[in-house]
């Protein structure tokens, strides 16, 4: 069989979790149906068969499997971050222009008693809330409302905390005509030389510009699960191959996954989740990331600024390969 059609007869979600899933569900209705010790027995026999089961697809994913969990609509997002690491957390919105763009959620807050500022990306769960954060795809407004917000933040000499979770900048073409190329672009120029700490977290996928208009910090990390690339797997398949169905052999090549991006040097700490993913278990992910995030923000904050800017810089510099070519 050819990799073409390998990848044809994957389901794209994975027939292993589908599976696990419906042997979990049948054991929680069998383990309220039993009146026996034996028949509790039998029940609790089963329930270790289907979590070594789960233990075992989850230790063995591939890049394509994970950029599925990345996508999984019950992963936690920024708000519910926000609800779970901040308190004192007040929303700004707009970005004095246009208008306000809720793909994006900008405000303030405290972390561990330190006033920070946050800044995400939100996408929704059920067809009204996609449709009102646009899928996480954000507009010229929002990385406009971003920029005022991490501007307001270095005024006051707070620290910025961004979290990516977005399949990449909205491609319409009302965003075209307001500007997006250069939004984005004005918020990587920016970003680069703000007099504060800005530690970033890829949550769930990392698209493009759409994710580094928010992305440049001096420290970037990555759930154990997420994926950050230029491009998504299928975008990839489609151009290479001209088949989007080879996402998988894309997702492969690409080099998309947490541990792939750490050895690159794109990304500096990788994040654990919880077994099955962040989704399982809202408060075992984010209390993961709140150690690190902590552990972080304090060596920053004890870091000279001058010493933070231009590690800031060499950083981003420093990534991808460049080649200077004498002209005879």
């Amino acid at each position: 069989m050819s990799a073409k059609d390998k990848n044809k007869t994957s389901a794209p979600g994975g027939d292993r979790q589908q599976e696990i899933d419906r042997l979990e569900k049948e054991v929680e209705e069998l383990r309220g149906l039993a009146k026996t010790a034996g028949a509790d027995a039998e029940v609790e026999r089963i329930r270790q068969q289907v979590a070594e089961l789960r233990h075992e697809f989850y230790t063995h994913l591939g890049p394509w499997q994970r950029a599925q969990i990345a996508r999984h609509q019950q992963r936690p997002y920024t708000l519910d971050y926000i609800g779970l690491l901040f308190t004192d957390f007040i929303e700004l919105h707009g970005d004095r222009a246009f208008g306000d763009d809720k793909a994006l959620i900008a405000g303030l807050a405290k972390f561990h008693g330190r006033p920070v500022a946050v800044i995400g990306h939100q996408k929704g769960r059920d067809t009204k809330q996609r449709l009102q954060r646009n899928f996480g795809q954000p507009k010229p407004e929002g990385y406009r409302k971003a920029l005022r917000v991490m501007q307001l933040a270095a005024k006051f000499g707070r620290p910025i905390i961004t979290f990516i979770d977005t399949p990449g900048a909205y491609p319409g073409i009302d965003a075209e005509e307001r500007g997006q190329g250069e939004a984005i672009a004005r918020n990587l120029r920016e970003m680069a030389r703000l007099p504060v700490p800005i530690i970033v977290t890829v949550t769930g996928e990392g698209g493009s510009g759409g994710a580094l208009a928010i992305a440049v910090g001096d420290r970037v990390n990555i759930l154990e699960n997420s994926f950050y690339s230029v491009i998504s797997p299928e975008g990839c398949a489609s151009i290479i191959w001209r088949d989007s169905t080879m996402a998988e052999t894309a997702a492969i090549a690409m080099k998309i996954t947490a541990k792939d991006l750490k050895e690159l040097g794109i990304v500096d700490d990788i994040v654990p989740e919880p077994e099955g993913g962040a989704h399982t278990d809202f408060d075992a992910a984010a209390s993961f990331l709140d150690e690190v995030l902590d552990r972080q923000l304090t060596a920053l904050s004890n870091q000279p600024l001058k010493e933070i800017l231009d590690a800031r810089y060499d950083k981003f510099r420093k990534m991808g390969q460049f080649f200077d070519f004498v002209a005879r």
